[in-house]
């Protein structure tokens, strides 16, 4: 039986940071980062049968051309994507009544739709990118037994392009779902690496008033090439998404609207549009 101060329940029986019980999830789930991203999402359904929020976790759950989905805000970093993906999998799998793991395993499918940053001069703003590869940099899925689910081949090429500090978490590579990747892609959508920082300025090379440890670190990151596999874009969640749901069994696809281009220097003139873009394109996928 799992203790109480391992799975903590509100008064109510719902999951602590979540407020949800079991019945209030659709096994089809979309994540944003941005609570307010989820009646951007949720304007396009048929029907909103549920909605809560604690914190900035929002949830609402609907209908989309007949298909049950539930749309959560995760917030910002990878440590908000620890709560939610694990407090998630314990809906599905846990009976929380018992504190006991189910015997039948129920699997997600999870799809973050986000903003990014393309760090190649060739994937414009206002372009749609999906995640192949979760690369972390932020060093959460080193809490977990992870080894099964990384790419050492790569990962270490990564580590020897990059020079990378000993002093830093050593990188982790995580696939995405191929499953959900065959179902979501088009010609209309680029593909590449997704690195996961564990924070917006620094982490992401970004210089205000502190120097980096690594100066040069982004234009490395830039020019990693192995085997075909380039890092196209830079953002705080996916590889945390990958490497949960690899590790939990659930399905798992980050889609990015291209809003900016650190290679050129350049901003999205309407960043709205290409994620309103983005959400109709990938609910249309996922009801196909």
């Amino acid at each position: 039986m799992i203790k109480e101060s391992e799975l903590i329940l509100n008064p109510n029986g719902s999951v602590y940071h979540l407020n949800l019980l079991p019945e209030n999830i659709a096994n089809d789930i979309i994540f944003v980062g941005d609570q307010d991203r989820v009646e951007s999402i949720t304007q396009h359904f048929d029907t909103v049968d549920f909605t809560t929020q604690k914190r900035e976790f929002k949830t609402s759950t609907g209908t989309y051309k007949g298909k049950r989905f539930s749309v959560i805000s995760t917030g910002i970093g990878p440590d908000n994507i620890d709560i939610v993906l694990n407090e998630l999998d314990a809906l599905v799998n846990i009976n929380l009544k018992t504190r006991t793991i189910k015997k039948t395993l129920t699997k997600l499918n999870i799809v973050r739709i986000g903003t990014s940053g393309s760090l190649q001069n060739d994937i414009p703003v206002d372009s749609l990118l999906m995640s192949t590869f979760g690369l972390d940099i932020n060093g959460m899925m080193h809490s977990y037994q992870s080894e099964k689910i990384c790419h050492p081949e790569l990962e270490q090429a990564f580590i020897e392009h990059t020079n990378w500090n000993s002093k830093k978490c050593e990188p982790l590579i995580v696939a995405n779902s191929k499953e959900l990747e065959v179902k979501i892609s088009s010609e209309k959508v680029f593909k590449g690496i997704t690195a996961t920082a564990g924070g917006f300025y620094g982490p992401q090379g970004r210089v205000l008033r502190l120097a980096l440890q690594d100066a040069e670190l982004n234009s490395k990151i830039d020019s990693f090439n192995f085997n075909g596999n380039r890092i196209t874009n830079l953002e705080m969640e996916t590889s945390a998404i990958y490497g949960l749901s690899k590790l939990l069994g659930h399905n798992a696809c980050s889609m990015n609207a291209i809003i900016a281009n650190r290679a050129n220097g350049t901003f999205s003139k309407n960043p709205k549009k290409v994620v309103a873009d983005l959400i109709v394109y990938t609910l249309d996928k996922l009801v196909e």
